[in-house]
């Protein structure tokens, strides 16, 4: 199958399947030729349109579902930008491997395109070779532009034809060159879109905006640029969206405010909640621990207001509040604040999880959430991520806690100790671990340290460890 469309004043082949370009149709070939070449093509007219409402349909779903800022590129292709997300999804890797298989199930071929700017990643994704998700290092885009074609740039015809006249194949040809010479014969759009691609030029997405993102937008007669003024902004427009939220009986979890420079360029700040809220002293708290990030120039003259994420939020029952049954202390507000100023990732719960292996025991969760019943088993205040190895250890063999130990290149005398608490391995997660055998020890120095110790071995299979002590964490 080939799709014609007409290219000036003659059709043209714009798309070929695979069997098709097996047979020698390629895009740009005229179609009364790719006739001539195959008589039994399946030829049917391109619709561009429908490609264009396509797109934008993957663009909403994008907006939606990954990132908040994602647009349609100019050739048949997605920006999407993962600042400040792709922790959301598992990293860069895995959100492209998942986006590669979305493609995949609803019938399309993709290649996926990962850089520091929009147009490092537009060349990767159209001409990296080999594997279909092409990911350049953090400050790696020029090192990955170098082996791809100038065409990568996406230059015009013009400066394309320039180029291969002046002996220009890669873009490492490009970059030796002196500006100057360079803007004189491939002309100065050439050098924007290089510069662009390797980050020294600002190349903003426009995002593609979902008209159902709850959105209030104010009008300034003048440009303001005190703090001061900019919070009042702030509170007009949290109180504007709070009404629009109401009205859909949706609840804010992130919020994202704009502000348009006089000097057309614009500053973004967001915010987040750990809960679905609108209420207005709250998120007027956090945008206000934004308000030093705005840089307003020479004045911002207008502000947008979008919740590009939002979840159901229906009214509370306060009854039993209002007559003093119960008590509510919901952390949610004290963990939006902390979040504002350290970052969401520094705020989380300890919640126990159902493991012997004492480092398996623990995982971090959602700091609202109320972690389930922790075991009785005694365990110290801080365990160490890693156990961290002993020195010199004299001990009784097999089951009598250590007399003294190096830890840290510092020597430590035993004064009392307790144990051993067994713990075996998890037979069920690798083969290492059939056998395996710790004996944990409470401990406590003659200094008053308590310490949480234990030996690989049972003492009498070789098996079962090598007779090696730790320390796993500290109690006091």
């Amino acid at each position: 199958m080939a799709l014609v469309g007409k290219v000036g004043r003659r059709e043209e082949v714009v798309a070929a399947c695979t069997g098709a370009q097996a047979l020698g149709i390629h895009p740009g070939m005229a179609a009364t030729h790719a006739r001539a070449m195959v008589s039994d093509l399946d030829f049917r007219p391109a619709e561009p349109e429908a490609d264009a409402a396509m797109l934008d349909r993957l663009a909403l779903q994008a907006i939606r579902r990954w990132s908040p800022v994602a647009a349609v590129t100019p050739h048949d292709g997605i920006w999407i930008d993962l600042t400040g997300c792709a922790h959301l999804h598992g990293g860069e890797a895995r959100f492209c491997r998942r986006l590669l298989a979305f493609c995949r199930r609803i019938g399309f071929t993709a290649r996926i395109g990962v850089a520091d700017t929009p147009g490092a990643a537009h060349a990767l994704a159209r001409f990296g070779r080999g594997d279909p998700i092409q990911v350049a290092a953090p400050g790696g885009a020029v090192d990955a532009l170098g082996p791809l074609p100038i065409a990568a740039l996406r230059l015009v015809p013009t400066a394309l034809t320039a180029a291969r006249k002046f002996g220009f194949e890669r873009i490492s040809d490009l970059l030796p060159v002196a500006r100057g010479p360079l803007a004189r014969r491939l002309g100065l759009p050439a050098i924007t879109r290089l510069d662009q691609a390797s980050g020294a030029v600002a190349e903003p997405i426009t995002p593609r905006e979902d008209v159902e993102v709850p959105q209030v937008e104010r009008r300034l007669l003048e440009p303001i640029g005190t703090a001061e003024a900019i919070e009042q902004v702030m509170g007009d427009l949290l109180a504007d969206l709070a009404v629009v939220l109401q009205a859909k009986g949706l609840g804010a979890r992130s919020l994202r405010l704009t502000g348009l420079r006089v000097d057309g360029s614009e500053q973004v700040v967001a915010i987040g909640t750990s809960r679905p809220t609108r209420d207005v002293p709250h998120l007027l708290r956090l945008l206000k621990l934004r308000i030093e990030r705005i840089d307003p120039g020479m004045g911002v003259e207008q502000f947008w207001l979008t919740a590009p994420h939002t979840e159901p939020l229906d009214a509370v029952d306060l009854g039993a509040i209002l007559a003093g049954d119960t008590v509510v202390r919901d952390p949610s507000r004290l963990v939006d604040v902390i979040a504002g100023r350290i970052g969401a990732d520094s705020v989380f719960r300890i919640a126990p999880v159902e493991s012997h292996v004492p480092e398996r025991a623990v995982t971090r969760s959602d700091p609202n959430q109320i972690p389930g019943e922790w075991p009785k088993w005694p365990r110290p205040i801080r365990l160490f991520v890693r156990p961290e190895p002993l020195s010199r250890v004299m001990a009784l063999m097999p089951d009598q806690p250590p007399k003294r130990f190096e830890w840290r290149g510092k020597p430590y005398k035993v004064v009392a100790g307790d144990g051993p608490e067994r713990v075996h391995g998890e037979w069920w997660r690798r083969e290492g671990e059939v056998w395996a055998v710790r004996d944990y020890y409470r401990v406590e120095d003659e200094q008053g340290g308590r310490h949480w110790v234990f030996r690989r071995g049972d003492g009498f299979e070789d098996q079962t460890g090598d007779l090696s002590w730790w320390l796993h964490g500290v109690f006091g």
